[in-house]
């Protein structure tokens, strides 16, 4: 039998050494021809396919449905349902291992997850990866490093300085401690004084403006580096019994860690960001909070957190985090009298790390705004490109007057989008439909997005046209080849372009057809599938493949950020050679879930005939 038979890939992976044996004992080999039928609908199958060299192609009807190339095997459904139901084809000469029937059902019998991953759907397959990496080196919260943890300012005064003076720094920098610069101490030292200083100096008797801060500060710093676990800090400070110890990284001071900033990261930092945000008094402060979000997503992506969970927590956090920008550079009354919304994965709730900004603002009608609203939306567009998210080369924001209009005049605008649609309108369309209040009088957005619902009507070739999108990456990237790896070198995927804008462009147009008012693409799904115009099956391996595409972006832009690659990190590219065998496959189930959508769609929009 051969002997070239590689049990390091899915399902195979998972065999005992004797399963490995039964595999050996009832394999052989198998060629096909380029156009060569290798399992017909009907057809009882007698064997588990296994490619070792070409392509094949799995067809429903005459829809092209899924490839599979060296390694994939097919068809597992087949053996449980004892036909096939789809058409394999040689795409060209094609040579693949032959498993035989009892023995697969043998090792279904033996091994569970071998049948899992062999005759699941996406989804199963995806609890079976998950409880895989469970067993993997994964850090929770409990063992996240200091600098993941939220560092307060260490603001810095000299040792001559009079007790006074250094309470009027806590007072303007809204802090209970500070650290002392000793210059003439030989050598040079520092020190840290805090409140507790401040109450043996009250104590003293002397006036607080005689006293130097010298007097009352401890020269004893303990220190951590910002790669130190949390729990060591933690022991730190029981050990010398302090509420805070210094950060510092070689020879700079990079803040201090609070005792109860620590209990509170390690127990709820969300939480903690929430409320560091809403006490923000500067956007200085705000970027901090925004830096320390990224930390928080590495920290519950290596703890097990699935991408829908992480994506919904930091939509809650990006909101509050914007709110308090919009607040902080514009004044109240423009506040109020208008509607900040965010677009793009952000109004969907499906932002992981940061990417362009894509943002909106509604004035009220009749409402005369500042002389300066153009120079407080650009500070706004300023503070969030400060906090990482790159502007829009598109203009997309609030500082293009495009996106910042009164409510009648957006209103116009809208109905020229519908009207007189072309490329760039329903692209504008496209995004908007996404649009999610932040700031401000939500009836002023919702009172636009009504414009769309009133003058769409029956439109049935606006919406075709709409839809037509789902296609506009189809032969660019090249993504099967390259994810079967037949002859090119570029082994990159861009996830955006292959799989995640077909689906949630698709799964918006299907929405806008609906008039519905949801802009998440799961809550988008899940009410197709309710009202009947999306089969439950698809919807939820739409669901599946969403989350799975968004996990393996998370985790791409994690490696782009450790690697340096960028503020971003926003991981549109994975290399298949970084991902596991289950990784590539479950990619492949994922994009053929994608396609078999997009072939839906073509037929329900008649995008053919475009």
């Amino acid at each position: 039998m051969p002997a070239s038979f590689d049990f390091s890939v899915s399902p195979f992976d998972c065999l005992s050494l004797e399963e490995q044996r039964l595999v050996r004992d009832h394999v052989d080999v198998g060629y096909w021809r380029e156009g060569a039928t290798l399992l017909a609908p009907g057809e009882e199958p007698a064997h588990l396919f296994v490619v070792i060299k070409g392509a094949v192609h799995q067809f429903d009807g005459d829809e092209r449905v899924a490839t599979y190339g060296p390694d994939d095997c097919f068809d597992g459904r087949a053996f449980v349902t004892g036909r096939a139901s789809s058409r394999f084809v040689a795409h060209e000469e094609v040579l693949a291992h032959l498993v035989a029937r009892d023995a697969v059902r043998e090792l279904v019998a033996r091994n569970a997850t071998f049948a899992a991953l062999l005759f699941a759907d996406l989804s199963q397959k995806l609890a079976a990866l998950a409880e895989r990496s469970h067993a993997q080196e994964r850090q929770s919260l409990s063992v996240g490093r200091v600098e993941e943890a939220f560092l307060r300012p260490a603001h810095v005064v000299d040792a001559d300085d009079d007790i006074v003076s250094v309470v009027r720094v806590f007072q303007s920098r809204r802090t209970g401690n500070v650290l002392v610069h000793d210059a003439r101490s030989d050598p040079p030292r520092t020190g840290v004084f805090t409140t507790t200083g401040l109450q043996r100096a009250v104590l003293e008797g002397t006036p607080l403006a005689q006293l130097p801060v010298r007097a009352f500060a401890s020269f004893d710093l303990v220190t951590v580096r910002p790669q130190d676990a949390l729990v060591d800090a933690l022991a730190l400070m029981i050990r010398h019994q302090v509420q805070r110890v210094v950060v510092v990284d070689g020879e700079r001071v990079t803040g201090f860690l609070e005792h109860l900033d620590l209990l509170g990261f390690l127990s709820n930092p969300s939480s903690l960001i929430s409320m560091q945000v809403a006490q923000a008094e500067d956007v200085a402060a705000l970027a901090r909070c925004a830096a320390q979000v990224t930390r928080l997503i590495a920290l519950l992506w290596r703890g097990g957190a699935k991408p829908g969970a992480i994506a919904r927590l930091v939509g809650e956090l990006n909101a509050k985090l914007f709110e308090r920008a919009w607040r902080l550079v514009a004044p109240a009354d423009l506040v109020a009298n208008s509607c900040l919304f965010v677009m793009g994965s952000e109004g969907r709730g499906e932002q992981l790390l940061k990417t362009d900004q894509d943002n909106g603002l509604v004035l009220r009608d009749g409402y005369e705004p500042p002389h300066d609203l153009e120079a407080t939306c650009r500070r706004f567009s300023e503070a969030l490109a400060a906090f990482g998210y790159p502007e829009c080369p598109g203009g997309i924001m609030v500082s293009n007057p495009q996106w910042r209009q009164p409510a009648r005049a957006f209103g116009e605008t809208v109905r020229r989008w519908l009207l007189m649609p072309d490329a760039e309108s329903l692209m504008a369309l496209a995004i908007f439909l996404d649009a999610q209040p932040v700031c401000g009088d939500a009836s002023l957005l919702a009172q636009v997005r009504g414009e769309v619902d009133r003058l769409l009507a029956d439109d049935d070739v606006l919406i075709a046209r709409f839809a037509a999108a789902i296609d506009a990456f189809e032969h660019e990237s090249g993504w099967w080849v390259r994810l079967l790896g037949l002859g090119e070198s570029d082994d990159a995927i861009d996830l955006k372009k292959a799989g995640i804008f077909p689906l949630v462009h698709g799964v918006r147009s299907m929405a806008l057809e609906a008039r519905l008012a949801c802009t998440g693409t799961v809550e988008r799904i899940h009410a197709l599938c309710e009202m009947g115009r999306l089969p439950r099956e698809l919807g939820a391996e739409l669901v599946d493949s969403l989350h799975f595409l968004m996990g393996l972006k998370l985790q791409a832009g994690l490696d782009a950020l450790a690697a340096g690659g960028g503020s971003t990190g926003n991981g549109r590219v994975v290399h298949l050679t970084s991902l596991s065998s289950l990784q590539r496959g479950l990619l492949k189930d994922a994009l053929a879930a994608v396609k078999r959508f997009q072939a839906l769609l073509r037929h329900r929009y008649r995008l053919d005939m475009l």
